[in-house]
C-alpha cells in the first residue's frame, strides 16, 4: 500500500473544498499499533491557514491521514513553450486591466462607489446615504431606522457589498427573525450576488454529514444567517464559544468573530420594556432577555454593526440606550443621557413624508363601521366572559401580564377569522393541560418547524402567555 504524502510547511493543499497554506506539521509521538490498523503508521496534525478570499486568515487543524479528500498542490513553474494562439484578445486584456484599475481606485477613493453598479437592485438616491456614512467612518456602526418600505434591506446590502469589495470585510453574519431568513438569503443572492448559508437545527444535520460532526459552521462559512430565537440556544452558544475563544487566543490571526454584523428587526433584541412597581409609580429597570445577551456578546466581537428597525424606540430611554450601546459602545452607555449629536452620526432615519418627490402616498386612517350578526355578538360576549373569569383567578403580577397578553391575542384572532381563532383557542386549551385534544401544528402560533429548545419556541411571548 502506497504511503500517504504529508505536506511540508509552506506548501499549498486542498482541504474541504478550499485552498490552504500549511503553517505547522506535528507528528504523533508513537506510531499506531499494527494490530489495530493493519500496519504501523504515524499520524500528523497539520495546521492550515486559508488563502481563499472568503476565508482569508482563518485557521484549521486536521489529522492529515484521516482527512477525506485532502491533496497536496503540486508546484508549477513557468511554461517552457509559449503558444501565441492562447494569448487573450487585446481588447479583452484591456478590459481586465481597466477593471483592476477601477477596483484599485475605489479602494483608495471613498467617493467612488462599486456596490450600486454591481447590484441588480433599483437603487434610489436616498438609499446611498448609509453607504456614504459607512465609508467615511473607520467602523460602519449604524442604526438604519428608515420608515417601512424605504428599503433598509437594500441599504444594508449596499454597505455589505461595498465593504467586501474594498476588502474592509470578509465575513458577515445576519441575525433576523426566523420568518425572514429565506428573504435575506434570496435578496442578498439575487440583488447582490452574495451567497449566505442559513444555520439552524435543520441545516445542521446536512452540515454535519458534509463536514463532520466536529465542524463549526461559524468557522466554515464566511457568510451566515441565523434567527434571533436560535442564536441564544445551547447549540448555537456552544459553537459561538469556539469562535470567541479563537478571537481571544493571541496565537491565531483572527481578531473578530465576524467582520460585519447585521441585526434585522433590532427592536426585538432590545431589553424588555420595564414594568411598574407595586404602587404603579416607579418604573423598574429594563430586563435583558436571552436574545439581548446573545446579540450584545456577538456585537462586541464584530467590527462593523448594522442594526435595522423601523421602530427602534419603545418609549423607554434605558432600553433605547442599551440598544445603541450594542451598536457603538464608544458613543453610548446604557442608562446615560442621550447625546443627540452622537445619535445623528449613528442613526439614519427618514419617513415617507420626508421624501415627497418619491411618490409615496400619504397614509389615511379611515374607520369602517360594521354591524355584527347575532351569532357573532353572542360568541364575542362568551369570549369576554371567559377572559374575565380567567383574569379574576390570577393574582400574581406576572400572571396578570401573561393573562392580559393571552386575552389580547384571543381577541385579535377572533376579529381575524374563525379559522385563526379556532387554531389559537385549541392551542390555548392544550397549553392549559387538556391532553384529550388532538391538535395539528400551527406555525403561525408556535413558530418555525424545528426543535422547541433550540429554536427558542418556549420563550415566545404568545406561548408563554397561553
Amino acid at each position: 500500500m502506497a504511503s500517504i504524502e504529508v505536506p511540508e510547511v509552506g506548501r499549498l493543499v486542498n482541504v474541504r473544498g478550499a485552498r490552504w497554506s500549511v503553517t505547522d506539521v506535528s507528528a504523533q509521538s508513537l506510531p499506531r499499533s499494527s494490530a489495530d490498523d493493519g500496519r504501523a503508521e504515524l499520524q500528523h496534525a497539520v495546521t492550515l491557514q486559508s488563502i481563499e478570499d472568503d476565508h482569508y486568515g482563518r485557521e484549521l487543524t486536521v489529522i492529515w491521514e484521516l482527512e477525506p479528500g485532502r491533496s497536496v498542490v503540486r508546484e508549477q513553474g513557468l511554461p517552457e513553450h509559449i503558444d501565441p494562439s492562447k494569448f487573450d484578445n487585446p481588447s479583452t486584456f484591456a478590459a481586465y486591466v481597466d477593471a483592476l484599475r477601477w477596483g484599485a481606485l475605489t479602494s483608495a477613493d471613498p467617493k467612488t462607489l462599486q456596490a450600486p453598479f454591481r447590484s441588480s437592485a433599483t437603487v434610489e438616491d436616498y438609499q446611498l446615504e448609509p453607504l456614504r456614512r459607512a465609508l467615511e467612518s473607520p467602523r460602519a456602526n449604524m442604526l438604519l431606522a428608515d420608515d417601512v418600505g424605504l428599503g433598509k434591506t437594500i441599504e444594508a446590502g449596499l454597505v455589505i457589498q461595498e465593504l467586501l469589495l474594498r476588502h474592509r470585510a470578509r465575513s458577515v453574519i445576519i441575525v433576523c427573525p426566523a420568518g425572514l431568513q429565506l428573504k435575506w438569503q434570496e435578496e442578498t443572492r439575487d440583488k447582490f450576488g452574495l451567497t449566505f448559508e442559513i444555520v439552524n437545527s435543520e441545516t445542521m444535520k446536512t452540515f454535519r454529514r458534509t463536514f463532520g460532526v466536529h465542524a463549526n459552521p461559524f468557522r466554515v462559512y464566511p457568510r451566515v444567517i441565523v434567527s434571533m430565537s436560535w442564536l441564544p440556544a445551547p447549540r448555537a452558544e456552544r459553537m459561538l464559544e469556539e469562535v470567541y475563544a479563537s478571537v481571544k487566543d493571541a496565537g491565531t490571526a483572527s481578531r473578530r468573530a465576524f467582520d460585519i454584523l447585521v441585526v434585522d428587526e433590532a427592536h426585538h433584541v432590545a431589553p424588555a420594556t420595564p414594568g411598574r412597581g407595586a404602587n404603579d409609580q416607579k418604573a423598574r429597570y429594563a430586563i435583558d432577555s436571552h436574545r439581548t445577551v446573545a446579540v450584545r456578546r456577538l456585537a462586541e466581537a464584530c467590527e462593523h454593526r448594522l442594526f435595522l428597525s423601523a421602530t427602534p424606540h419603545n418609549g423607554y430611554t434605558e432600553s433605547f440606550t442599551a440598544l445603541l450601546e450594542m451598536i457603538d459602545q464608544q458613543r453610548f452607555a446604557r442608562g446615560a443621557d442621550l447625546d443627540e449629536q452622537a445619535l445623528r452620526e449613528v442613526a439614519v432615519r427618514r419617513l415617507k413624508r420626508d421624501l415627497p418627490k418619491k411618490g409615496f402616498l400619504p397614509r389615511k386612517v379611515q374607520t369602517l363601521a360594521f354591524e355584527p350578526t347575532a351569532g357573532e355578538a353572542e360568541a364575542y360576549e362568551r369570549l369576554i366572559a371567559f377572559t374575565k373569569r380567567r383574569n379574576a383567578a390570577v393574582k400574581q403580577d406576572r400572571g396578570k401580564r401573561a393573562t392580559d397578553l393571552a386575552t389580547l391575542i384571543l381577541k385579535k384572532r377572533f376579529f381575524s377569522s374563525p379559522v385563526a381563532f379556532a387554531s389559537t383557542a385549541e392551542a390555548y386549551l392544550a397549553a392549559r393541560g387538556d391532553d384529550a385534544l388532538d391538535l395539528p401544528e400551527y406555525d403561525d402560533v408556535l413558530g418555525e418547524e424545528a426543535a422547541d429548545e433550540e429554536e427558542g419556541r418556549a420563550e415566545q411571548p404568545e406561548l408563554e402567555a397561553l
